[in-house]
């Protein structure tokens, strides 16, 4: 069957998954709406360590001879459209806050390393190369960081007590994996009430159809996915999220 897109819709990661019927079905459910931004978003990186990006661009078979959890070339992509993003809200001052997923042995993880035993190999240790946050992505000191040993930022943190104080509204969530430790995030930042925006080359996954069919799903469900070319023009609604030339503009 061939897939189709919406005529006003770009191309999508979903589009060759995701079947005529299939969107006939979401669409007349009335999923999909677009939520929006507020005007206090936080930029979440999630788990943007070497163990899930590996040390070079590689092909991911390369990039998981090194560690098993590796994702490689298209990793690296992502991280640079991310640090477009960064850079944004670096200048503006708004909140960044990472999710740096690490545990010190598989007892830590429960069931989650009982299904991932990899999970629990010395790359996860705290301190050790792998669980190292990637350097063009690196914290700065004002930063939060959330050590988590789940898929979701939220379970077993403070991640709540940081956002009510920072006074955010909307969360922009990117890193990896996108079937995973990202969507776990969008599901239960939309359910503790935060507008969700995952802008979809900012995110990676293992799996090109695990990806792309998340992506769709979160995008009917959960948050507003799109582009970072999408997203950086609606940015600048925002105040403080403006890129400098917009600022000097408006300001004669």
């Amino acid at each position: 069957m061939t897939r189709k897109k919406p005529q006003d819709q770009p191309p999508r990661p979903w589009d060759r998954f995701i079947s005529d019927l299939d969107r006939e079905v979401y669409s007349k459910c009335g999923f999909g709406a677009p939520v929006g931004l507020g005007q206090r978003p936080a930029l979440l990186i999630i788990d943007a360590q070497y163990r899930t990006t590996g040390e070079n661009a590689d092909p991911i078979l390369e990039a998981m001879k090194e560690y098993a959890t590796a994702v490689g070339e298209e990793a690296w992509k992502a991280v640079g459209q991310i640090e477009k993003l960064l850079a944004r809200f670096r200048e503006a001052g708004r909140p960044v806050m990472y999710a740096q997923g690490e545990r010190t042995g598989l007892q830590e993880g429960g069931r989650y390393t009982d299904k991932i035993p990899a999970l629990g190999e010395a790359y996860n240790l705290p301190g050790s190369r792998g669980a190292k946050i990637v350097e063009p992505l690196a914290p700065n000191p004002e930063d939060v960081i959330i050590r988590k040993r789940f898929p979701s930022i939220f379970f077993g943190t403070n991640l709540i007590t940081q956002l009510v104080t920072a006074g955010v509204d909307t969360l922009l969530v990117v890193g990896c994996t996108t079937s995973g430790c990202v969507r776990s995030t969008v599901v239960d930042g939309m359910s503790y009430g935060f507008r969700c925006v995952v802008p979809l080359d900012c995110v990676w996954d293992r799996s090109e159809a695990a990806h792309a069919i998340n992506l769709f799903d979160m995008s009917q469900k959960y948050a507003d996915v799109m582009s970072l070319d999408e997203l950086l023009p609606l940015l600048e609604a925002i105040p403080g999220l403006q890129t400098t030339s917009s600022r000097r503009g408006a300001t004669g």
